[in-house]
């Protein structure tokens, strides 16, 4: 297993990290891209082959494709939070870009690596969904359908390329213990005007498990899925959410 080709887009920071890193240790050869240039120099330091690349442009994934060793493994982990409020309020510039890096983004990836990938006649893609496409999340219909199209897309892809040996599978994170998610919780302590620890208790209040998921344990989980012990999981939408029952 050791020394495969990896590419974690969105990989300089948070989840996305937590699975580049993971892998690198691993002894996986392991590339990222970012648009954020201070994630990406601390990436560089810790060992990653960073680089700058907005998965919504084409040309740019391309580039970066091209640039790398044949792909083996893809964790499509690149997504935006896309607009909040009801749909009547959505700006159609801020939906659409939502879509651009959350579904385009996945297919300039996967469209640019499977050729490799099929003249090889093996390889592993794990797209990053959310536990939230179960639950539903009102005022972020943006974000939750580019995840159902993402999975949807999983689905099928691996339909259409296990023949040729790639196996596609899609991850479905829950509450997890980032500074994005904590972001979120204080955007809504501050909007309802309660503490951030009350609101997080509520959210937790609705996990079976009662507890936050941590970045490494989706890496944990991608890292399986791209394994050998996983050799005949495809297609398949696993959840590492604690068991999400409700989002409020």
């Amino acid at each position: 297993m050791s020394g495969r080709s990896v590419l974690v887009t969105a990989g300089a920071a948070n989840i996305g990290l937590a699975i580049a890193l993971l892998f690198h240790e691993r002894g996986d050869r392991v590339a990222v891209c970012d648009v954020d240039p201070e994630a990406l120099a601390r990436a560089a330091a810790a060992g990653l082959d960073a680089h700058h690349a907005d998965v919504s442009d084409a040309g740019a994934v391309d580039a970066l494709v091209a640039g790398l060793p044949p792909v083996e493994i893809l964790v499509n982990n690149a997504g935006l939070a896309g607009p909040v409020g009801g749909i009547e309020s959505n700006d159609p510039e801020a939906w659409a870009r939502c879509f651009a890096v959350n579904v385009h983004g996945a297919f300039h990836t996967i469209r640019a690596v499977t050729p490799a990938m099929r003249a090889a006649g093996r390889g592993v893609i794990v797209n990053i969904s959310t536990a939230s496409v179960v639950t539903g999340l009102p005022n972020r219909t943006a974000y939750i359908a580019s995840k159902y199209a993402l999975e949807g897309m999983t689905k099928n892809c691996a339909r259409e390329l296990g023949p040729a040996g790639i196996r596609v599978n899609a991850i479905r994170p829950g509450f997890m213990d980032t500074d994005r998610m904590r972001g979120i919780m204080a955007r809504i302590a501050g909007e309802r005007g309660l503490p951030v620890e009350q609101v997080e208790a509520e959210a937790l209040g609705y996990i079976s498990l009662r507890a936050k998921v941590q970045p490494r344990e989706i890496g944990e989980m991608a890292h399986f899925l791209a394994s050998d012990a996983a050799r005949s999981v495809t297609g398949q939408i696993v959840g590492v959410d604690g068991n999400a029952e409700w989002e409020g």
